[in-house]
Order: structure tokens, then sequence, then C-alpha cells
């Protein structure tokens, strides 16, 4: 029964969020329209973008791509969690409890480099408009994507370049609703203190840097902002807000978690529930239903359909 990296777990049990049968059968409906919304709120802003001309600019292009990592986010581990409200056992093998911690931090650290680009792109926008159709070409946004899978993936795999090869030789219960990195190390049959270092050194630089960074960019905007005048302000700072209500809701429990990583509270898988489940969200509410033109493509893309299916 020994697994190739020695170990002799080939499957993990998770504990999920409660052991109350009642409650399990309310988060799973509820948790299964977050999950619906998310997908399909994002689906539909991706499919929006792409069919109407006048969204073709570099923060839409973006925002379509926000949309995807997310779409992406609500697929890793939320399916199998509704599953396993339903059942008594629930277990996940050791290949799939590696495949979550590669898949969640590939996807969380393309977004948080996203995020920053879209920082950018607001920057130019508001700080250098009359450079912006030069500097923010479809070339560079196609660059900034691929940057940001870039990093999160190499931060991913760093992860799990050193995860996989633990030896995990009895403990099996990962008290959770998915394989948290954390959690995970933990149950390894040797002293992780060195690695629990590593991965906070590592996970923690790139959520508080990326933050810092996204903080000091909408501090300079905001106060190019109030130097202006009134007009064409209010639109600006709307997106503003947008912007730093999603990085502050995103950021947060990420900080969160790779600041105090190893001393786990009970409210901390709830935790877990919002930046996995719930954050997917933040894209179609607070993004695109605050945005006039989105607004404006949505009704222009529903009245078109409406119309076609009537003859």
């Amino acid at each position: 029964m020994a697994h190739t990296n020695e170990s002799v777990v080939l499957e993990f049990v998770l504990l999920g969020l409660t052991n109350s049968w009642e409650l399990q059968l309310f988060l799973f409906a509820i948790f299964s329209i977050v999950y619906v919304t998310s997908v399909l709120g994002n689906t539909m802003i991706i499919v929006i973008i792409a069919s109407d001309s006048r969204l073709n600019s570099p923060m839409y292009f973006l925002l379509s791509n926000l949309s995807f990592i997310d779409i992406c986010q609500s697929n890793f581990a939320t399916p199998k969690m509704l599953v396993d409200f339903l059942v008594e056992h629930k277990t996940i093998s050791f290949e799939g409890c590696m495949a979550q911690i590669f898949l969640l931090h590939s996807f969380v650290g393309s977004e948080m480099m996203l995020l920053v680009a879209m920082a950018y792109d607001r920057f130019i926008a508001i700080c250098k408009p009359l450079h912006y159709s030069t500097i923010m070409s479809r070339r560079l946004c196609i660059i900034f994507v691929f940057i940001s899978w870039a990093v999160g993936i190499l931060h991913s795999v760093s992860h799990l370049a050193f995860t996989v090869d633990l030896p995990f030789c009895g403990p099996n219960e990962v008290d959770s609703f998915f394989c948290d990195l954390p959690l995970v190390i933990e149950l390894a049959c040797m002293d992780t203190y060195k690695i629990e270092i590593l991965t906070l050194t590592n996970s923690g630089l790139i959520s508080l840097g990326c933050f810092l960074a996204l903080i000091i960019s909408y501090t300079v905007i905001l106060i190019s902002v109030h130097c202006r005048s009134s007009s064409g302000s209010s639109k600006a700072l709307s997106t503003l807000t947008a912007h730093i209500t999603v990085v502050i809701l995103f950021f947060g429990p990420c900080i969160y978690f790779y600041i105090w990583p190893f001393s786990r509270l009970s409210v901390d898988k709830f935790l877990s529930v919002f930046y996995t489940v719930c954050t997917p969200l933040l894209n179609p509410i607070i993004y695109s239903l605050r945005n006039e033109d989105v607004q404006s493509a949505m009704h222009k893309w529903r009245n078109h359909h409406v119309n076609s299916w009537k003859y």
C-alpha cells in the first residue's frame, strides 16, 4: 500500500463544515445557488464583453479574463463540497488532494496578479488619459494575462514540489471541506516547522506584496481624481470604489490565512468558504452590475435575443 512518495495515506478524510445533517442540507441549498450564480454570472460577462464592440477596451478584456479565473475557482472545490453535503463519508484521494492544492494556489495567485494589472490599467486611464490608447495596447493586455497565469502556476508549483513528497503515514483528517495547504502539511509525519515558514513566506509575500501595490496604486489614483474637477470624476470614483471593494474582500481572508496560517480557529473554515466559494461572485456583483456600460450591453443583448425568439 506504499505510495510513490513513501506515504501509506492513499486518501484524506474531509471533516467538512458541520456534523449536523439539517445544517448540511441548508448549506447545500445556499451554496448551490451561490455556485450556479457565480458560474452563470461570470459566463454571461465573458459572452457580453466578447459580443459587444463597445466593450472592446483593455479594461473589459482584463475583466473578462478575471471572470474566467473566477469560473475556474468556482469549480476546483465547490462541486465536491456540494456532493459531500449529501454523503456521510467525505474522502478525497491523495492525488485529488494535491490537485486541489495546485489549482487553488494557481487560480488565487493568478487573480492577485490580474487585479494588479487592472489597477495599472485604471492608473493609466485616469492619470495619463492622453497616452492610454498607446500604452494599454492589446499586446500589453495579453502579456499581463500571460504573466498572471505564469506567476500563479509557478507559485502553486513551488508549494506542490515539497508537499507531494512529505511522508503521510497515519493521520489523514483535514478539518475543512477541501485540501487546505496548511492543514495538509500538519498531517505529515515529520517536523514541519521549516516547511510552515516556507509556506508563510511564499504565500504571505505574494499576497501582501500585491495588496500593498494595489493600495499604493489606488491611493495615487484617488489623489489624482480628488485634485481634478468634479466633471467626469464621479464615474472614475465609482469604478475605483468597485475595484477597491473587491481588493479588500479578496485579499483580507488570504492575508489573514497566511499571516497566521498554523493557529486555526473555528471561524477559519467559514472564512475559507468566503474566499473559495463566495469570492467568484464579487466580479459579477461588484464590478459588472454597477457598471453602466456592462448594464447597457446586457440590456442590448437581452433585447436582441428576446426579439429573435419572438420571430
